[in-house]
């Protein structure tokens, strides 16, 4: 496939953190507003403070990155500009569909309740769906080193939202540190409350990770999952039940969840028939967007058209939007691929 139609090619993206997503020239922009001394000579400087290098030490140095967005994403305001600036770049990028997932509970600092959070983010993810045109819901984060208290709130809150595009939770943050079991029963809760349910697993923590977000957390969908293949029995579970893997290949490499860009596993999973999606994780701090990672499948995996259909068919099948929305999402796609004189096959099974 040629690589100037990348950008034209319609996408769906699944794994998408806010607080990852900011621009440099908001968050300067933002501090002298609110009159917080962010120490950086230029935006040049600001925006290497926020973006990783290609291939960091750690996923450490990778997490430092989003130390300055946090601080800066305290307010209403604040929240609700960063959310429209988001979806307006993935609407740019010819994304007709994205998840955007945050914490709650990361942007309380300034005294902001849960729901005001929310609200607005909603209010931004919203308005910049209306002027484009493409479909934004929201996923909220519970976070591991947090008390089932504080994550039990973030639960009841996606519960009470869902009316305004929050569509499913996710546990992220250290998954060596704080194992999947200790949430068992915050996601019991969701799952009780009939929210979708996606877990970062298999990044920093290997396989058995991966079976406990499935079979203790109810996890319908698996975000990262890289270490899938070290453990073959473990994969056929996910193969059987076909649950959906959430890739970021570029950030899957910054972060060292793989060694580098060679040992991704991306190809071998497509190949063996898991359900594979393609996303950004973070386009600030990886320095990425969806034409940015097509044009990676099809430079270093070699992705045919063919492949790169494939993964956002799963994507759509994955979204966690309900059936109607889907049918409408897979019709608007075929008829986008068509126009574009792309003809590939039918999915994988």
């Amino acid at each position: 496939m040629e690589m100037s139609l990348m950008r034209r090619l319609p996408k769906i993206e699944l794994h998408c953190h806010l607080d990852g997503s900011m621009r440099p020239a908001t968050a300067a922009q933002i501090a002298e507003e609110e009159g917080i001394e962010l120490s950086c000579a230029d935006l040049r400087e600001l925006t290497e403070r926020m973006t990783a290098p290609p291939s960091c030490s750690s996923l450490v140095e990778y997490l430092e990155r989003f130390e300055l967005p946090l601080l800066l994403m305290q307010t209403r305001s604040a929240l609700k500009r960063i959310a429209y600036e988001a979806a307006e770049d993935a609407a740019l990028d010819n994304v007709r569909y994205v998840e955007v997932r945050f914490a709650p509970q990361l942007h309380t600092r300034g005294g902001l309740s849960v729901d005001e959070i929310v609200t607005a983010v909603a209010e931004g993810l919203s308005e910049a769906e209306a002027r484009y045109g493409h479909c934004v819901r929201m996923i909220l984060i519970c976070m591991r080193h947090h008390g089932q208290m504080d994550n039990e709130e973030v639960v009841r809150a996606a519960s009470r939202f869902v009316s305004l595009g929050v569509v499913g939770v996710d546990l992220a943050g250290d998954e060596a540190g704080y194992p999947n079991e200790l949430h068992a029963e915050v996601f019991e809760l969701a799952h009780r409350l009939g929210l979708p349910i996606t877990i970062h697993a298999g990044e920093a923590a290997g396989a058995c990770s991966i079976r406990c977000a499935v079979e203790k957390l109810r996890a319908r969908r698996i975000g990262h999952g890289v270490r899938l293949r070290e453990d073959a029995e473990v994969t056929q579970l996910i193969r059987e039940r076909r649950i959906p893997l959430e890739l970021c290949v570029i950030s899957n490499v910054q972060t060292k969840a793989v060694p580098s860009m060679d040992h991704h596993p991306i190809r071998d999973y497509l190949d063996s028939g898991l359900l594979v999606t393609v996303n950004t994780d973070n386009p600030t701090v990886s320095g990425t967007n969806q034409t940015r990672e097509y044009e990676n499948l099809a430079r270093r995996f070699r992705f045919s058209e063919r492949d790169i259909k494939n993964v956002a068919r799963h994507a759509i099948e994955a979204a966690f939007v309900d059936e109607e929305r889907k049918r409408q999402l897979k019709a608007s796609f075929e008829r986008e691929w068509r126009e574009l004189g792309l003809t590939a096959g039918e999915a994988q099974a």
